[in-house]
């Protein structure tokens, strides 16, 4: 049995694998920058995240249509489901769409399509989080978001991503409390690159319910203070961290640190196509390098299930899951001694 899981922070554009990006690009007559799949393969040597999002962002221009949205959500689906997960809230970037011309129904509509087909397939529930760029005007963000809400998108919550350095939450202080006003869920992207002040930005200005990634928390003792006493939700995403370089090194990834101060830490697989692996390989990466036992895979993976947006009803059936999952890891251990 899997350790059940709820996968919080993921980037459908993220999931986009080589081999897919160079068949999508044929297929949809879309030329890139890379003259072979070898070509590609060796672009993904990132010095910090901006070179990552150079990558990112041209890659994704393959994703033309309705049914390439749709594809790609499916292929994500099936991976997640022999990584354990059993919830999804998965992020999409409509600007990164819309600024090629591909209206949000498409956009919408195929992913939602997606997650519908993928939970009959595979039993995984979803949700839908529009993340906006932070390295774009506020103007835009708000822009989009009211004509989502207008035109009644099916979309369950927002949140902000893209470059994090010189673009603090405070700037989309209006887009978010427009979200919360239409009962929308919010989560930010905070405290990767970027400083300690912006996850309290996140949390004061914001008002999230989520921190995504906020792995610099622990520069501020106050500030850990106030996570633990709120049980502040941080999705943290460790292949993430080494492959942008704000972590040396597994070894030194700060997750065992975060789990031991009281943190409601848990762990997600960001962009896996480019990182190096979807959210069993980021256990086992952190497994090997922390030496995590099963009692604290079992809370991460608690974790992950408390800080979704699932009702009480289906994170109690997940929860009964994560501790079945215990007892057997727990008997196998005794079996083996």
């Amino acid at each position: 049995m899997k350790l059940p899981v709820a996968e919080l922070h993921i980037h459908l554009e993220g999931t986009l694998e080589p081999d897919v990006i160079d068949r999508l690009a044929k297929q949809n007559a879309v030329t890139l920058p890379w003259t072979s799949l070898e070509h590609l393969q060796e672009q993904y040597n990132f010095s910090n995240l901006q070179t990552f999002l150079d990558l990112y962002y041209t890659n994704l221009a393959v994703l033309r249509t309705r049914g390439d949205f749709h594809d790609v959500t499916i292929a994500y689906l099936r991976r997640a489901h022999a990584s354990g997960v059993r919830h999804v809230e998965l992020f999409f970037d409509p600007q990164a769409h819309l600024e090629r011309g591909i209206e949000l129904a498409e956009v919408i509509g195929g992913i939602r399509s997606g997650l519908r087909e993928g939970e009959a397939l595979f039993g995984i529930t979803h949700q839908l989080i529009a993340c906006f760029w932070r390295h774009a005007p506020a103007e835009s963000a708000m822009e989009i978001l009211r004509l989502m809400v207008e035109q009644q998108h099916e979309i369950d919550g927002i949140g902000l991503d893209s470059s994090e350095l010189g673009y603090p939450p405070v700037l989309f202080q209006e887009v978010f409390a427009f979200a919360r006003e239409h009962n929308l869920h919010v989560v930010a992207h905070a405290g990767e690159e970027g400083p300690p002040e912006y996850i309290i930005q996140a949390l004061d200005l914001l008002k999230v319910e989520r921190i995504d990634h906020g792995i610099r928390c622990l520069e501020d003792d106050a500030l850990v203070q106030r996570l633990v006493t709120e049980q502040m939700p941080l999705t943290v995403c460790p292949l993430s961290n080494v492959r942008l370089r704000t972590v040396d090194t597994m070894a030194d990834h700060p997750l065992k640190k975060m789990l031991e101060r009281g943190l409601m830490v848990s762990i997600h697989s960001d962009d896996p196509a480019y990182f190096g692996g979807y959210l069993d390989a980021n256990f086992e990466a952190v497994h090997q390098a922390l030496g995590l036992n099963g009692s604290e895979r079992a809370t991460l993976a608690r974790n992950s299930i408390t800080s979704s947006f699932l009702d009480a009803e289906a994170k109690a059936d997940l929860v009964d899951q994560v501790e079945q999952w215990l007892l057997e890891a727990n008997d196998s251990a005794e079996a083996e001694l």
